[in-house]
């Protein structure tokens, strides 16, 4: 139970002095918890600092550790498409060897026709576009490309040329083009019936002979497009004595598996291994760093926490000492030194009557 007051003056210094230490707490309360976060702060930085060097360091390790395999597999990636060229280039002239050893005799057998078609219409004096394939085109046409062939230059002749002449003229009138297609019938088909009228007659003998060995020239072209066709097509490569590059080929392909093999192995030991001693180096390098920043956030938050239970206790003895007498507005140090100055002057005789002055003078 609370004793009465007997010496108003003495109180109210106690309660001063009770009041500032309180003040006083509570200011060191604030700094200290400042400091505190400002040391969690600078711990933060420092761990993060760590953190990142750990990462940057491994993630270049790991870097460099791939780039290396990675040259290994790139070169051996070259070398793998220089030799693949290589066999393709040798499959491709052995394609080209057997296609000309296949097709000769086709070859030969048409130089032949060609020569006694020459020597035919040589002895005969037939004049000598009239071997040449394109007179048969026009004259003889008996396969479809000589169809076509005739159709096209009839195309030109009484179509392109003159129509394209007539649109070559500034002024156009219909009779413009029919003089045109006058012309070019006149001597387009003049020239065409003139070189019939003085060929086709006279060496047509000759002419159709020339028309059989052209047939047979044209027999065996197909021939030959057929042989090398099918020789294209063909799969089976034994012929062409690619295994020295087939064996070239498995070695460099067996290489670069090893080497993927090695580079995946390489990885797997240095993420279950190496990091991990990288991560141990690195944090040993700054071991001393951070634990004397853990040790000075451990020793603050001791004093923090010390701090917080005595500041805790003489709240409570300010509220229980001091509160019930006096209003919380005047928990104070400059309020209490003026309720003080009105008791010891005797202005007030107890403290409600100074509390009544106080509010008086200052309202």
């Amino acid at each position: 139970m609370d004793q009465p007051i007997t010496d108003y003056g003495a109180f109210l210094k106690e309660a001063r002095q009770a009041v500032t230490d309180l003040n006083e707490m509570q200011q060191r309360e604030s700094a200290l918890s400042q400091q505190l976060g400002q040391s969690r702060r600078q711990l933060e930085t420092e761990e993060k600092a760590v953190a990142d060097h750990i990462s940057q360091t491994v993630k270049r390790r790991a870097a460099d550790i791939a780039s290396g395999y990675d040259k290994e597999l790139s070169r051996g990636q070259e070398r793998l498409r220089k030799a693949k060229s290589r066999r393709e280039k040798a499959k491709s002239q052995g394609v080209k060897e057997r296609i000309a050893e296949e097709t000769s005799p086709l070859w030969e057998e048409n130089r032949k026709l060609k020569l006694q078609m020459k020597t035919i219409f040589q002895q005969n004096r037939v004049p000598m576009f009239c071997r040449s394939s394109w007179y048969y085109r026009l004259y003889f046409p008996r396969r479809l490309a000589e169809f076509a062939a005739f159709l096209a230059v009839l195309l030109i002749c009484f179509l392109v040329i003159p129509y394209g002449s007539y649109l070559l003229i500034p002024e156009r009138r219909p009779l413009y083009l029919g003089m045109i297609y006058f012309g070019c019938i006149l001597v387009f088909g003049g020239l065409y019936v003139f070189i019939g009228n003085k060929t086709k007659d006279k060496y047509s003998d000759t002419i159709k002979e020339g028309r059989q060995i052209l047939n047979q020239m044209y027999a065996n072209e197909r021939k030959i497009k057929r042989i090398t066709r099918d020789i294209r097509r063909d799969k089976n490569e034994a012929i062409y004595n690619l295994q020295k590059h087939d064996d070239e080929i498995a070695q460099i392909e067996q290489m670069m598996s090893e080497t993927a093999a090695k580079k995946k192995e390489a990885l797997n030991t240095f993420e279950t291994v190496t990091r991990n001693i990288i991560a141990d180096e690195i944090s040993a390098n700054n071991k001393e760093k951070i634990d004397l920043l853990k040790e000075t956030c451990e020793f603050q938050e001791g004093e923090l926490r010390n701090l917080n239970e005595e500041l805790k206790d003489k709240s409570l003895f300010v509220t229980n000492r001091f509160g019930a007498y006096l209003e919380k507005e005047f928990l104070q140090p400059q309020r209490l030194d003026a309720l003080l100055d009105l008791v010891e002057n005797g202005t007030a005789a107890n403290l409600s009557e100074a509390m009544d002055q106080y509010k008086k003078q200052h309202a």
